[in-house]
């Protein structure tokens, strides 16, 4: 993760407090049960030994039906776990009796009962990649930008005999909900058709009648048809109001990394599916990616790099994103997302760095796996080459995938436009200032919302007047009455040019600055350990720190920060 330097402008006798909101605390900790650097064992014992013909069967016939089963896990008896099996190709195509996909109810049956936790876990058989390895790494990359499902390796027994390796997902379900936005009882929708022959969950707009989208929509919550029909009748026919149901900036992100990571299966590349909707208490809409199997182009195409999209494809039929990426704001913000996705997650010495540890974690599992559809020699050559499952469907190299596509996106004229340059966010009293170079317009975005939604626009200014101290030296400066009662204000910046747009933090609005007046201790968040060598004024002579003038630090890192001190 990227680091921040935030530091504090001090008033005496009044207190301050900034720091950034962190969002990855909602994820697994050492010991937990997506631990990533863990491969356990989960053995599934089914009451019935003939489960394998029976949800065989009901897969189709009647596909919610779940059999009974026991299952252990870390010496943990877990008594009638509900379970049916799931997936849609990962299920359909599997030439393999045994090493079905499962859907694990843990508390259908006994109300209250966990797995560490949860009440639902999935078991991807990985029937397309035989590194194991795709899906894994891609959620790592989603969890960055937006909320997104965990996922790690797990040895799974069925009956006392060994299955296979699995991929162990997180359900996205209310408690997923409660995590990640603490509510869980807002409309909630998966977005996937029962037929995608004929059916497309593409938000389209049908009508009133919600019968009209049962078949590509399926209700999780409660109720709420009418909130889904009065987003999707809002982003077709009255599009300038689209930030007043739907969290936009999230379905920016969203759409930036499936480019980026080549999501091939998902709403703005392939079919507009494999996503879920909830809306929460701030009535918005919130896009939640699920199932990223297909990412780096997984199994698609036969050519070592597959079929490179085009990130900034308008495609008919996909009324979000056409609208998105047609609004020049939007354009930008989504082009700025690309950049930051780029810059720190197509990093191939992360990518090998995580291939190696897995490959090392996963490799006697992998071994002994007599059901998975490739070898185990493919388990290493789909690193770098091709591994073709049939004559249908080829897995495509994990690192040639990854460098085609860092030098396709590098190539791009509109990603490589220049934005401005942003740094020396400050904060004193009412007053936010930040250095921008290259920039024609700076506005600080800010809310009180409790939800970290709909943030404001305020303008900030380098004129010399209204707190700010000296005009036409890129130091823009805005006045905010912050609550005096302490609330919690969250914030970033965005800096704008006629080409590109950046925003500080690059994460920003999931990740954003928070700053309340206190009567607390004074918090400066520095990720950096650094010594200072100088303080000049702005001609560049040493001085002595001065109430009330601008400053020059000098730090032995090679940092240089502008600060000044009121009195």
């Amino acid at each position: 993760m990227r680091k921040y330097l935030l530091f504090i402008i001090l008033f005496p006798n009044l207190c301050l407090s900034q720091n950034i909101y962190n969002p990855y605390l909602f994820y697994e900790n050492v010991g937990g049960l997506y631990e990533k650097d863990s491969l356990r064992t989960i053995n599934i014992n089914f009451y019935n030994s003939d489960f394998n013909s029976i949800l065989d069967s009901t897969f189709y016939s009647n596909p919610l039906y779940r059999l009974p089963a026991e299952v252990i896990f870390n010496n943990t008896i877990l008594d009638s776990v509900a379970i049916r099996y799931k997936g849609n190709s990962s299920f359909i195509k599997c030439s393999s009796v045994l090493k079905k996909p499962y859907n694990l109810d843990i508390n259908d049956i006994i109300v209250g009962q966990t797995l560490m936790g949860y009440k639902k876990i999935k078991l991807s058989n990985s029937w397309f990649d035989p590194t194991f390895l795709k899906e894994l790494l891609a959620t790592k990359i989603y969890q960055r930008y937006l909320p997104t499902y965990e996922t790690n390796l797990m040895k799974v027994y069925t009956q006392g005999n060994y299955t296979g390796l699995y991929l162990n997902q997180e359900a996205i379900n209310k408690q997923f909900l409660e995590k990640h936005f603490s509510e869980k009882d807002g409309a909630f929708f998966k977005c996937d058709p029962i037929d995608m022959s004929t059916y497309s969950p593409n938000l389209k707009f049908l009508g009133q009648d919600s019968s009209l989208y049962y078949n590509s929509y399926e209700l999780k919550s409660d109720n709420g048809w009418s909130s889904l029909i009065n987003l999707i009748d809002v982003l077709n026919n009255n599009p300038s109001n689209i930030e007043n149901v739907l969290n936009v900036d999230r379905v920016l992100w969203y759409f930036a990394v499936n480019q980026v990571v080549m999501n091939y299966d998902t709403y703005n590349i392939g079919s507009p599916h494999n996503y879920y909707l909830y809306q929460t208490k701030d009535d918005l809409f919130q896009i939640i990616p699920w199932d990223l199997s297909e990412s780096f182009i997984n199994a698609s195409g036969s050519t070592p790099t597959g079929i490179l999209s085009d990130p900034y494809s308008i495609q008919p039929n996909k009324p979000l994103l056409n609208i998105l990426l047609n609004n020049q704001l939007y354009r930008k913000i989504y082009t700025a997302h690309l950049r930051t996705i780029i810059n720190e997650s197509l990093d191939t010495s992360w990518f090998l760095q995580n291939i190696n540890s897995l490959q090392t974690l996963a490799y006697s599992a992998v071994l002994d796996d007599t059901e998975k559809g490739y070898s185990t020699q493919d388990f290493f050559d789909n690193i770098n080459q091709v591994s073709v499952l049939n004559q249908w469907i080829s897995a495509q190299p994990l690192m040639p995938v990854i460098l085609a596509r860092i030098n396709n996106l590098l190539q791009n004229p509109e990603i490589n436009l220049t934005p401005p340059l942003i740094s020396n966010l400050s904060v004193y009293g009412n007053y936010i200032s930040v250095e921008v170079l290259g920039a024609d317009s700076v506005h600080l975005m800010l809310t009180l919302s409790e939800y970290n939604s709909k943030f404001q626009q305020i303008f900030m200014n380098d004129d010399g007047q209204n707190g700010d101290v000296v005009a036409g030296d890129n130091i823009y400066t805005t006045y905010y009455q912050f609550p005096t009662n302490g609330d919690e204000v969250k914030f970033y910046i965005r800096a704008y040019n006629n080409d590109a747009i950046i925003l500080l933090p690059e994460r920003a609005e999931y990740v954003f600055y928070t700053y309340s007046l206190s009567t607390g201790n004074i918090n400066i968040f520095n990720n950096n350990k650094r010594n200072l060598l100088n303080v000049t004024d702005i001609l560049g002579r040493s001085i002595t720190p001065k109430y009330n003038i601008p400053l020059f630090y000098f730090y032995d890192d090679g940092t240089v920060e502008k600060k000044m001190i009121l009195e």
